[in-house]
């Protein structure tokens, strides 16, 4: 019926037809079943609906359905689907909010810069229910100034506050929009409190820190250690040495590790991942609140984890001199990285050393200390080291890329204050997890697809081509050629580029800016391939504890190969259930994304708070119409405002990226060292603003501009106003104009 409609609407001859009339041409009833047919037509901008409700081809109206990304200085884009979102200036919102699910209709092809603007013109849906602010009192009535800039104050009918008072920190649940409207359904505390901020962040996500008193009953019924009866018929490996790396604070350990060499010369390799499946069992309450979660969450100072800790932190972690139940995954590689064969088993393990990626460093770079602390497993790890070489080479001359961008870890003390910023340091035993649960992942992976069954598939589409002709360009600016067609890229060409150019000063410019031009990866019932990796066929297996994906391939595995249930009525269970469940898991992990980077960015802000007036050397990593952004060697970024270039007006070059003076043609780019004073920061914003310390000669420019400035406005006989671009704080924008 679809295409029915479709083929309908693109005829020359028609002239538009409310639904009510579709049916009636069709000669099919009017009822839910066609109005869905419609709707799901209108939900993917293939049909739109004018101002008479009369339906169109959506290209013919130029309307749109989408989903509204406010910026923090009050213009918004929404996304449609296509490569390119429609602008919406303010004056074009109509009262729309971030995350709204709206109606637009784009007005021009070209304005302000953006290939598409539009005007909402209506609102579908309310993306943004509540929201978490400062409570005040002010004249006898009572608001809520919300964190969200967007929002700006609340106010608080009916007294319904739940006897919240100045500065209390709480959640307000909006009644009404225009004018803004609600009541208070939760107390957070006083934003003096400790770990305040942070307990602010989680709760403008929804997250929710504890669980449901129903989930803590029902872990009653889960014992705490693993009985004889649940090991029968499971592949024994107690006797086996096996062995976890994991971080020193890691609690879930939910994967271990047992490799031998073979008399043929290949490996045998075995990842043995907790079988949580077996605790968790479908649509029970535990099951429930883990596809609600969708992910663990980790913040700087603590974990918001997928499962309760009698799980997460108890029977299913892979902790050592203890029985664990779990699913191996046996792999059989040969000298080229090819798995030649594999076993996937219900197993029980019995882990023999609890190791850290620390100590598993030192003992591969020869540290005496540590090779005697662990001289019964040294050679273990020497092998694994051969291992993992032997597979991430495997991996790169298929074109996997390895972007290997630095990455900040914040320091907190036991009050959740800042104590100091450091990058992460990945070495040999970070290296050969990574590889062995790739290697597992991809297996699992192939091991169903061949089988032809309903799965769950973690997903990478290939780059758009217009963010990778943008991308080329930005790194023509930066000296770089990004060789061979755009059009059908494979990774490799993408892998040489970053092996090129990471030893070059502008690395992590490039790798930032080439890593914002690939596509999302998500999960889906479809096996689309994982482009980043260069993998035909890919999923999540190896952390069921703190993701639910991986939960599910357990579950799937379970099914298929361990209770051999392969009939009508389980495959059509799971062809119904798998794209929800794989729909509902991305978008949990763009929320957990989100928080885990809003909250970092909130305590870089106030880590740099304690540095105001100080001076540091960095990179200029963005330029954009309002100014550039400044990236320091422990990857803090601040913005230096047009403002504040003092010597000088200074125009934005968009076709080269460049700020250059009108009279003194100094010229500021991506990549250029420069020396910042740390002028302020927003910490509710995770914003940090500079200001450039320029050589003292500069002083005599600024003298003479200062005088050119006051004849002018003599001679005129009225101030001279300079008009600045708006400025933008938000990432969007900035990836916008990159």
């Amino acid at each position: 019926m679809e295409k029915k409609i479709i083929e309908l609407l693109s005829r020359k001859d028609y002239t538009g037809k409310t639904g009510k009339e579709l049916a009636d041409y069709f000669k099919v009833e009017y009822n839910t079943t066609f109005i869905k047919e419609l709707v799901m037509l209108e939900e993917s901008n293939q049909i739109a609906r004018s101002s008479k409700d009369k339906y169109f081809l959506a290209g013919t109206l130029l309307m749109y359905q989408g989903i509204v990304s406010m910026n923090k200085n009050g213009y918004a884009f929404v996304d449609i689907g296509e490569e390119a979102d429609i602008y919406i200036a303010s004056k074009n919102l109509n009262h729309a909010l971030d995350k709204d699910k709206v109606v637009v209709k784009v007005k021009t092809n070209k304005s302000n810069g953006h290939s598409k603007e539009g005007v909402i013109t209506k609102i579908i849906e309310r993306g943004t229910k509540q929201t978490v602010g400062e409570f005040i009192e002010d004249d006898n009535k009572s608001f809520v100034v919300s964190d969200d800039k967007n929002l700006s104050k609340i106010e608080i009918i009916n007294k319904q506050s739940l006897g919240a008072i100045d500065g209390h920190k709480v959640v307000v649940e909006i009644s009404n929009y225009q004018p803004l409207e609600g009541k208070v359904i939760r107390i957070l505390g006083h934003k003096n409190d400790p770990g305040m901020d942070i307990l602010s962040k989680i709760a403008s996500y929804d997250v929710n820190v504890e669980f449901d008193e129903a989930i803590y009953t029902y872990l009653d019924s889960i014992p705490s250690s693993v009985s004889k009866e649940q090991i029968n018929g499971r592949f024994d490996l107690r006797d086996e040495q096996i062995v976890t790396i994991d971080g020193e604070d890691a609690k879930d350990l939910d994967d271990a590790i047992s490799l031998k060499k073979l008399d043929n010369g290949n490996y045998y390799l075995g990842v043995h991942i907790a079988d949580v499946s077996y605790y968790v069992r479908e649509n029970d309450s535990l099951d429930r609140e883990a596809v609600a979660r969708g992910t663990s969450i980790y913040l700087v100072d603590r974990v918001i984890p997928m499962l309760p800790h009698k799980l997460s932190n108890g029977i299913c972690s892979l902790h050592p001199d203890v029985d664990r139940l779990t699913i191996s995954c046996f792999m059989e590689i040969d000298n080229q990285g090819n798995v030649v064969t594999y076993e996937i088993k219900e197993s029980v393990i019995h882990s023999k050393q609890r190791m850290t990626y620390t100590a598993v460093n030192k003992i591969l770079d020869n540290d005496f200390e540590e090779i005697e602390n662990y001289k019964n497993f040294v050679d273990l790890f020497n092998l694994m080291e051969e291992l993992a070489s032997i597979l991430e080479n495997k991996r790169q001359e298929r074109g996997s890329i390895n972007f290997d961008l630095a990455e900040a870890k914040v320091i907190v003390d036991e009050k959740g204050k800042v104590e100091d910023i450091v990058i992460r340091e990945r070495g040999k035993g970070e290296h050969i997890i990574e590889e062995f649960m790739l290697a597992a992942n991809e297996t699992v992976a192939s091991c169903i697809r061949w089988m032809d069954l309903p799965f769950i598939y973690r997903i990478h589409e290939k780059p758009q081509v217009k963010k990778l002709q943008k991308f080329s360009l930005m790194a023509k600016l930066l000296g770089f050629d990004l060789k061979g067609s755009l059009y059908n890229v494979h990774p490799s060409v993408l892998s040489r580029f970053i092996e090129e150019v990471k030893e070059d000063d502008a690395y992590s410019i490039l790798g930032t800016l080439l890593l914002r031009c690939m596509s999302k990866a998500r999960y889906s019932e479809e096996n689309l391939g994982h482009f980043g990796l260069a993998s035909e066929t890919y999923t999540h297996f190896t952390s069921p504890i703190r993701r639910y994906p991986d939960l599910l391939v357990h579950r799937l595995l379970r099914t298929y190969l361990f209770d051999k249930q392969i009939n009508n009525k389980t495959i059509q269970h799971f062809m119904e259930v798998i794209p929800l469940l794989a729909e509902s898991s991305s978008n949990r992990e763009i929320d957990a994304v989100n928080l885990e980077r809003d909250v970092e960015d909130m305590k870089k802000a106030e880590y740099m708070g304690k540095h105001i007036g100080e001076t540091f050397e960095g990179i200029i990593s963005s330029v954009t119409g309002f100014g550039m952004f400044i990236e320091l060697e422990n990857t803090v970024e601040g913005l230096v405002h047009i403002s504040e270039l003092k010597d000088d007006y200074y125009n934005f070059d968009e076709i080269n990226l460049r700020l250059i003076g009108e009279r003194y043609r100094k010229v500021y780019k991506m990549s250029d060292k420069v020396k910042i004073k740390v002028k302020s920061v927003d910490t509710i914003e995770g914003t940090i603003d500079f200001i450039l310390v320029e050589p003292k000669s500069k002083s005599k420019a600024e003298n003479y501009l200062q005088t050119d400035h006051k004849k002018a406005t003599e001679k005129n006989g009225k101030k001279k106003i300079v008009k600045y671009q708006k400025r933008s704080r938000s990432k969007t924008t900035k990836k916008n104009n990159q």
